[in-house]
């Protein structure tokens, strides 16, 4: 991409030269994820906690139509009180630079972003997937088509647990998204550390995932390595209150008649609306999670 239409930070470009490790972070968790100030407050403290670990952070979102990675502290404001940042996924990139909107960076869009400026791991929260009634409503985030063009390593709690993750899985399968669980053999359900769901591979730590990385990389495979963090069972939402939480929430959605683009929304916010904000505080963990093994991987690919 051209670097009129992408601008990179002088801190990523360089390090992303000098073979120094760097961690990719979405925006959408600021723009449209949390409530103000903690938004700003998250992000400014995941930077800062991606630094402590010796690795240089790549926060990504859309400035004023200019795709941006490695945001500055003031850009990172900006977007955080901007009440008209759209949410933006990998197809609403050009419309956002066409029009000069400011936008919050979907899993897609960041991802592809992350690639073009030559970074090789992103985390974030919960994945996009296969949504419930997809066989007839073809009803499916574009995260996954899109990373499996991309090789990158992405850091994740699994996907939302709002989604159908047997069919999320086998589209991954699909699409030749690997998959391993980071130290578990148990697929995460986001806010919950087991979906119920197995895998079938596991990894012991950053350098089992960097090894991956290069014999992928070898064999000139470009499809992004997903890696399943589970959240800390401790900072867990309650498993019992989430599937209770979880079916009042697609009662009410069934009930109120929503559906498209406006189910994930209402669903997440019935879900943080029903469990006190206990919901959001197990989002933060998770991604503080995430946040920290992607940095360890980060380093340790940048050694191998």
């Amino acid at each position: 991409m051209s670097s009129n239409l992408l601008h990179v930070s002088d801190e990523v470009r360089d390090a992303v030269a000098s073979g120094r490790p760097v961690l990719a972070l979405e925006s959408t968790i600021f723009t449209h994820g949390l409530p103000r100030p903690h938004n700003r407050e998250l992000a400014l403290e995941t930077e800062a906690q991606v630094r402590a670990l010796g690795v240089v952070p790549a926060t990504i979102g859309v400035v004023r139509g200019r795709p941006t990675v490695g945001l500055s502290s003031d850009e990172i404001t900006e977007l955080s009180n901007d009440d008209d940042a759209v949410k933006a996924s990998l197809r609403d990139l050009p419309i956002a630079m066409g029009k000069g909107l400011s936008a919050g960076t979907t899993v897609a869009a960041t991802g592809y972003l992350a690639a073009q400026a030559g970074i090789k791991v992103f985390s974030t929260g919960g994945l996009g997937g296969v949504h419930h009634g997809a066989a007839t409503s073809f009803d499916e985030s574009a995260d996954l088509g899109t990373l499996a063009s991309l090789p990158l390593v992405v850091v994740s709690a699994g996907v939302k647990s709002i989604l159908d993750i047997g069919l999320t899985l086998e589209r991954a399968e699909t699409l030749n998204l690997g998959i391993v669980g980071y130290r578990t053999h148990a697929y995460p359900g986001f806010y919950i550390s087991d979906s119920g769901y197995t895998l079938d591979y596991s990894v012991d730590g950053p350098d089992e995932v960097a090894r991956i990385v290069a014999a992928r990389d070898e064999l000139g495979f470009r499809s992004t390595l997903l890696v399943a963090n589970p959240v800390p069972a401790d900072k867990q939402l309650d498993p019992q209150l989430h599937d209770e939480v979880l079916a009042q929430a697609w009662a009410a959605a069934e009930a109120q008649g929503i559906s498209g683009h406006d189910t994930t929304p209402f669903l997440l916010d019935f879900i943080v609306n029903a469990t006190g904000g206990a919901s959001m505080q197990a989002n933060v963990a998770a991604y503080a999670n995430n946040v920290a093994v992607g940095a360890q991987i980060a380093a340790a690919i940048s050694q191998n």
